[in-house]
This record gives C-alpha cells, structure tokens and sequence, in this order.
C-alpha cells in the first residue's frame, strides 16, 4: 500500500506547501521570539494533534460528512471565525501595547529567552491549545488535505485509506521540520537581541494574520 504513493513529487510539494508562512508558522516563531524554541516547538504538537486528527477524519471518509451537512460546516465555521478574531485582536493589542525600541535587556545571571531554556510565560498547555485551535478552527483544512493528498496516489492505488494515512503522517512529519525552522529562527532572533519595536511588529502580522484567516474563513461559502 505504501508504495501505492508518488514519494518522489510529495516531498517538494508537501515542503513548499509546509514552509509558506500561515498562521500557525508565525506562531511558532513568535513563541519561539518570546520563549524559547523549546517552548515553541513544545506547542507546535497542538497543531499536529489538530492534523492527526484531519488525516484519520478523511481516511474514514468523515470529510463527506461535512461537505453533505451544511449546518456541522457552519458551527466549525463560526467558532473558528470567533475564536481567530479573538485571538488576532489579542495579539494585535499586545503589539500596540507594549512600546520601546531598546533591545531586550537581560538581568544578570539569567540565562538568554533565545537559549531554548524555559522562561516564564503562558503554560505551555495554553500555547498548545492555540496552535491546536488555529490549526482545527478552519474546516476547510479538513477539505484540502483531501484534495492535496490524493493527488500522491497511483493510478492503480487499491484501497486509499492505508496509502492517505501514510501521506498524512508524512506531511505532518515535514511540517514538524518546517515549524522546528520558524521557532529556531524566532529563538535565534532573540538571543540576537532583536528590537522590541520588531517584536510588536511580528506581534502586529501574528494578529493580522488571525484576523486574515478569520475573514477568509468568514466570506467562504460551503
């Protein structure tokens, strides 16, 4: 059943599709500016929950479900929609918030936020629980991986459920590599003593971004 898979032209697509900066990419480097790449990586497994979770959904075959129940696409819909607003407008008021120009300073002694230690912050369940909501608030996430997915099938591919898990856990290992990348940078940023009026404008595109995503998601029709 594996090889019932086009290996070969996976890989490039699924890492250039993994490497394009979305929402949950400037997530990982905005955890990974503030906290750690430790932190940030340690956050990012929400949003492979999230995935694992779309992939077995449509290797079952549940994506038909919300593609037939215009209702369960609509309550997915508009939570995500309320949830991404929220978010977005919370990350966007930290950036006005907070002002200064001045690199971070660093009390003596204490070790370097960008060393990959962890620091004080948010728990690391609630930096998880927003990788994960972000990742899962979009049903038309569910949507694409059936239709990036099968298109790495063969022509004479049997049964398509063993061959999509395959793919799905593939793809969820290459975003990993990609998401280790954005929270490395952000942590190398840091450590590099990165401006906190570049902070707030990371901040300001993290929450623009969200709120992006929110609209997108909000104007889309089933």
């Amino acid at each position: 059943m594996i090889s019932d898979v086009e290996w070969t032209t996976f890989f490039p697509a699924a890492l250039l599709l993994a490497a394009t900066p979305g929402a949950n990419q400037l997530l990982a480097l905005r955890n990974g500016l503030r906290y750690g790449w430790v932190s940030a990586v340690s956050a990012s497994l929400g949003r492979f929950t999230a995935f694992a979770l779309m992939v077995v959904a449509v290797a079952a075959g549940l994506e038909a479900v919300l593609t037939a129940s215009e209702l369960a696409f609509n309550v997915i819909k508009w939570c995500g929609v309320v949830y991404l607003v929220w978010l977005g407008l919370r990350t966007v008021l930290t950036a006005v918030r907070h002002g200064g120009g001045q690199p971070d300073q660093r009390a003596a002694g204490r070790p370097a936020e960008g060393d990959g230690r962890r620091h004080d912050g948010p728990s690391a369940w609630r930096l998880a629980r927003q990788e994960f909501v972000v990742a899962a608030s979009n049903p038309k996430a569910l949507i694409l991986f059936t239709v990036f997915l099968p298109q790495f099938l063969t022509r004479d591919a049997g049964g398509a459920a063993i061959p999509l898990l395959a793919l799905g856990v593939a793809y969820i290992g290459v975003e990993f590599c990609c998401a280790f990348g954005y929270a490395a940078l952000g942590s190398r940023l840091k450590s590099m003593g990165i401006t906190r009026r570049a902070r707030r404008l990371l901040d300001a595109l993290t929450g623009a971004a969200m709120l992006g995503l929110a609209g997108w998601l909000a104007t889309e029709q089933h």
